[in-house]
């Protein structure tokens, strides 16, 4: 990949969307992984304004720290960004304290964090007069579509949607992102454990990266190891149940004779 070419794309992309759009630049939530760092990273050299948010909901303390740590990078080399962290804990036990216990279950309660971040990340989009920016990855948002819709799926534009998590490790090392988050273990943080995003899933982005080159080239499944095989079922499944994610909004269309 010719990282620096993609990188020049993507800041053009983005400043053309924004000027076309009349806004004033981006808002972007801060975690802590590579992704966040690469895309809030991208939209800081635009020069438009670069509003970037820690938006902790009981983060453990190695991942607030890695997302202070990029946004003090961001402020050292972009005048354009802005920062504020914004504690959501508050939010989010009182909405666990009114929720009906029967429905709090892990994962309701792992995504309603990301739907708070999401309401917060609008409030400041929309008095400012910015963008959303998204920081979902190929493998994320099209392959087995490891997001939380209406959560983190929640955005007005995906600058890295097209590159696959290793192509986002290349562009991290183009724009000298931190090498402590550059090679961090990828996990969402919006379980108490703290589980990876490998745990979650089951294979690691590298397994995903061949499964969806895989299925994308119409490969056949004789010869292939037991752990490739395990991988590909992994891999179909998510594709399958979180096709809702990707897709519109599925519209009851009434047909003509009916409206007559």
């Amino acid at each position: 990949m010719k990282t620096k070419a993609v990188v020049d794309y993507i800041v053009q992309w983005l400043t053309d969307y924004c000027d076309a759009a009349g806004l004033n630049g981006f808002v972007i939530g801060v975690s802590g992984g590579v992704d966040s760092a690469v895309t809030s990273t991208l939209c800081a050299k635009t020069g438009k304004t670069a509003v970037v948010l820690n938006l902790p909901i009981h983060q453990t303390s190695d991942q607030k720290t890695l997302a202070d740590r990029h946004i003090d990078w961001l402020l050292d080399r972009f005048p354009a960004v802005k920062a504020h962290t914004v504690d959501l804990s508050p939010v989010f036990d009182r909405f666990q304290e009114v929720l009906p216990e029967e429905v709090q279950d892990g994962l309701v309660m792992a995504n309603t964090r990301s739907r708070i971040r999401m309401a917060a990340l609008y409030a400041f989009a929309g008095h400012h007069g910015l963008l959303v920016a998204g920081t979902g990855n190929k493998v994320e948002d099209y392959g087995v579509g490891f997001f939380t819709k209406y959560g983190d799926g929640g955005v007005d534009i995906a600058p890295i949607a097209d590159l696959l998590k290793s192509e986002v490790r290349l562009l991290a090392r183009e724009l000298g992102i931190l090498s402590e988050i550059a090679e961090a273990v990828p996990t969402d943080g919006l379980w108490a454990d703290n589980r990876s995003d490998e745990q979650q899933i089951g294979a690691t982005y590298d397994e995903l990266e061949w499964a969806m080159a895989h299925e994308a080239s119409g490969g056949v499944e004789n010869g292939l190891t037991a752990r490739r095989q395990a991988v590909l079922g992994i891999y179909r499944r998510l594709n399958r149940v979180n096709k809702h994610k990707v897709e519109p909004i599925p519209v009851a269309v009434i047909p003509g004779h009916l409206r007559r």
